[in-house]
């Protein structure tokens, strides 16, 4: 499929925009493409749809940073290059026009060696699994072969999975006698947490209960991971370490498709009793004829 420039659709220069800039772009080119405008004219009626679709992707945050990827790895770096090299030629112009040609004889042997692309990198960065479920920037120090730092902002999209590699182009070792840099994969593990534990696009926790609410059954709030409370239903006769399910309040994936968050019953006994509840306690153990090690 074809790539579309959805900035060049609605004439804006590049990606740095905000989002009432869009909007106003939009309504700009809108007005000018209108099929009312524009009676009987095809090409209108197919400009008109690529706005419309341009408008609907880069007006929403999470599509926009999607989009800007894949615009980044078609058009901006391709801008970005084409800026570099004509900024080269006009400062070796401005300089031979003032000091001539001095082209040694090791630069005109150098330009004849094969071009070499520098080494790709690997390296890998811990996050923890709120990073990765809402994105976030990282910076990382990388140092050069002389030994120089240099930092590096990696911005971590959300929805990224445990182990995915983040690929920078140009940020790897230094190509040689003009060739490309090679790239920087970074590799994201994303860290367990007290709350949480990730497997896949489920989030397992824990949901502590009292042993009268394991006996006789409860309802309790289970916290997600998007700072929403969720009212779950626990049957009586409930035993610590059954899981209770709850769909689409797990993590995510690109698309930003959940998953399940697992609650797994725990039964805690108060470590302190009042002397109420010890009497009752030892009434129970009077009556009750309920032996878990009976065989």
């Amino acid at each position: 499929m074809k790539f579309k420039d959805y900035y060049k659709i609605l004439e804006l220069e590049s990606s740095k925009v905000t989002i009432e800039q869009i909007k106003i772009a939009y309504r700009k080119q809108a007005k000018k493409y209108h099929p009312d405008v524009n009676v009987g004219n095809k090409l209108a009626e197919e400009k008109i749809k690529d706005i419309n679709e341009a408008y609907r992707t880069l007006s929403v945050p999470s599509l926009k940073r999607k989009y800007d990827r894949t615009w980044n790895y078609n058009i901006g770096n391709k801008q970005k290059r084409a800026q570099q090299k004509t900024s080269g030629e006009m400062a070796g112009e401005f300089f031979n026009m003032f000091f001539g040609n001095n082209d040694s004889k090791a630069e005109i042997e150098q330009s004849k060696l094969p071009q070499i692309k520098g080494e790709n990198i690997e390296t890998e960065i811990s996050i923890s699994i709120e990073d990765g479920f809402y994105g976030v920037d990282k910076k990382i120090a990388l140092k050069n072969i002389e030994g120089k730092a240099k930092t590096i902002t990696v911005k971590v999209p959300e929805g990224i999975q445990n182990g995915e590699r983040i690929r920078l182009v140009g940020q790897g070792k230094e190509g040689k006698n003009g060739g490309k840099n090679g790239d920087l994969y970074i590799k994201i593990n994303i860290e367990d947490s007290k709350k949480y534990k990730l497997q896949g696009k489920d989030l397992y926790t824990v949901i502590p209960i009292t042993p009268w609410e394991a006996a006789l059954g409860t309802k309790a709030k289970v916290g997600s991971i998007d700072d929403t409370k969720t009212k779950v239903y626990i049957p009586n006769g409930i035993q610590t370490g059954e899981l209770i399910e709850i769909p689409d309040k797990g993590y995510k994936n690109n698309n930003g498709e959940r998953g399940k968050l697992i609650a797994e019953v725990k039964i805690v006994v108060p470590d302190r009793l009042t002397k109420e509840e010890r009497e009752m306690f030892k009434k129970l153990k009077e009556i009750s004829k309920f032996n878990p090690r009976r065989v």
